[in-house]
Parts: C-alpha cells; sequence; structure tokens
C-alpha cells in the first residue's frame, strides 16, 4: 500500500523523530511505514490522518480492485 506520510510530515517540517512522538511511536515505525515495509494498524492510520488533518485514504493509498 502505498502512503503520502512522508510528504505530509515534510510539510509540516517535521523530522520521522518528531512525527514518532507525537504518535507515540518509535522512529523506526515511521520509517517503515515510509518505506512501505509495514501497513499501520488501523489506530495509527486514524491518529496519523487525524494528525496531518486529513482522511485516511488521502494518507493511504490502496490500489486494490476487486474481481468481477
Amino acid at each position: 500500500m502505498k502512503n503520502r506520510v512522508k510528504e505530509y510530515r515534510e510539510g509540516q517540517g517535521w523530522s520521522q523523530g518528531e512525527l514518532a512522538r507525537r504518535l507515540g511511536v518509535s522512529r523506526q515505525t515511521i520509517n517503515a511505514v515510509e518505506t512501505d515495509k509495514y501497513d499501520p494498524s488501523l489506530p495509527l492510520a486514524l491518529r496519523m490522518a487525524k494528525l496531518f488533518a486529513v482522511t485516511v485514504p488521502d494518507l493511504f493509498i490502496d490500489d486494490w480492485e476487486p474481481e468481477e
């Protein structure tokens, strides 16, 4: 799943460590999300969206399409 976390984080002028502090997670978690190595839990995705004042679909892009 692609995401725009880094784009929004940099737009705020925050380091990965600062974003991690605000969300109550480790910097390594933020790095893993930004590099598509980890999909965050629903509660974390919701907190990220709330922090950036965007919707979850604006922050996380899922290219999956149902089969017909």
